[in-house]
């Protein structure tokens, strides 16, 4: 039995990297071959990159001037279609495995595919793809991909981050929204406030999702899978509308809040809408907060937004003073109108109380599997 295997290379060579060859070793220059064989020069970039394939006609004009047989030249072009086509699914492989699938599978993102083949397939339509160079020429162009909010002790994966925001805009395009109105919007935020002292998810999401998209700006909570760490997002798809996208990540009403105000405040303060174009592809890039980064001075202005707009200036001297006691955070939260675990949160967040100290007076949700 022979032990010898094919030689596969992780590189494909296209027929023009022949025909360069022979051409240089014979001194033909590259006009005399157009001329020779009736190619005109965009006919002859295309053939040397590899991207026109080499018919009998062509075959058979590139026999008559550089030699070799017919078979030689139609046989190395379906080699090097063949060599394309293994490595673009081994990358995609590689591509497949850095994607939350399973998670994605379990939250209803995409159906199962039908077989390990159809995993490349499946996963470029939940995307909106045609091919992986096309996923990494828009993903990895993103300048938020470098830019979420993580934890330090847990790495974030691209893929995941990717696939938490594709989910996002999907679920963002079936929300109507009327025109994007920032004075309205920012209005609005002191109502939203508000909505903190609801304990209830189910009663607070819906009113929120309406009061923002009445503004232009469609909010959507999208479960983090793994390998995410991101708490918020905001783009704007749109001249009239973008998105607010919340993860829920900590579970915890004073987190959620806070990070809601901060994400409002990006789009208040730091984003603008594209001036002509309604296509999603043409909005503007993602903002993604993210730790283990230099200050940023429009991250520090955010999060003096949120702080303002969730206690007042009215209330940030009680804020510093208050004795440390569930009753004195109670009664503060309700002469502020907020939620007890917001109070806490700050509290925490000044340095007044350890993050250990007073969470029971925090509201915790789960999410329903």
């Amino acid at each position: 039995m022979s032990n010898i295997q094919p030689f596969r290379p992780n590189w494909a060579s296209s027929p023009g990297d022949t025909i360069l060859d022979i051409l240089n070793e014979r001194q033909i220059s590259r006009a005399d071959f157009e001329n020779l064989t009736c190619l005109s020069p965009s006919d002859t970039d295309d053939l040397l990159n590899g991207r026109t394939t080499i018919t009998i006609s062509l075959a058979r004009r590139i026999t008559a001037v550089l030699g070799a047989s017919v078979s030689f030249w139609m046989s190395r072009d379906i080699q090097y279609r063949q060599d394309t086509k293994r490595l673009a699914e081994g990358s995609g492989v590689d591509w497949i495995r850095e994607l939350p699938l399973s998670d994605m599978v379990r939250f209803g993102w995409i159906t199962p595919p039908p077989s390990p083949s159809d995993e490349l397939s499946t996963c470029l339509r939940f995307f909106g793809m045609t091919s992986l160079s096309q996923w990494n020429n828009y993903y990895h162009g993103s300048q938020a991909m470098s830019a979420f909010r993580t934890s330090p002790s847990i790495d974030s994966r691209p893929a995941s981050v990717a696939a938490w925001l594709r989910q996002g805009e999907i679920e963002a395009k079936e929300i109507p929204c009327a025109s994007w109105n920032p004075r309205g919007f920012q209005s609005s935020l002191r109502e939203i406030r508000n909505l903190t002292r609801q304990k209830d998810p189910a009663r607070f999401l819906p009113r929120l999702v309406d009061i923002c998209a009445a503004n232009g700006v469609a909010v959507v909570v999208v479960r983090c899978p793994s390998g995410c760490r991101a708490s918020g997002a905001t783009r704007f798809i749109s001249p009239r509308k973008a998105i607010l996208q919340l993860s829920f990540r900590y579970l915890s009403d004073d987190h959620f809040w806070f990070t809601f105000f901060h994400e409002a405040a990006h789009l208040v303060l730091h984003q603008s809408p594209p001036s002509t174009s309604d296509t999603p592809d043409s909005g503007g890039d993602w903002i993604l907060e993210g730790l283990e980064q230099s200050p940023s001075t429009n991250e520090d202005s955010a999060n003096e937004f949120a702080a303002r707009v969730l206690i007042p200036d009215s209330f940030q001297r009680d804020l510093s003073t208050i004795p440390l006691t569930p009753r004195s955070i109670i009664r503060l939260a309700h002469d502020a109108g907020i939620s007890p675990g917001i109070v806490v949160g700050q509290l925490q967040h000044a340095g007044r109380l350890g993050y250990h100290r007073m969470n029971n007076l925090k509201r915790r949700f789960q999410w329903q599997d």
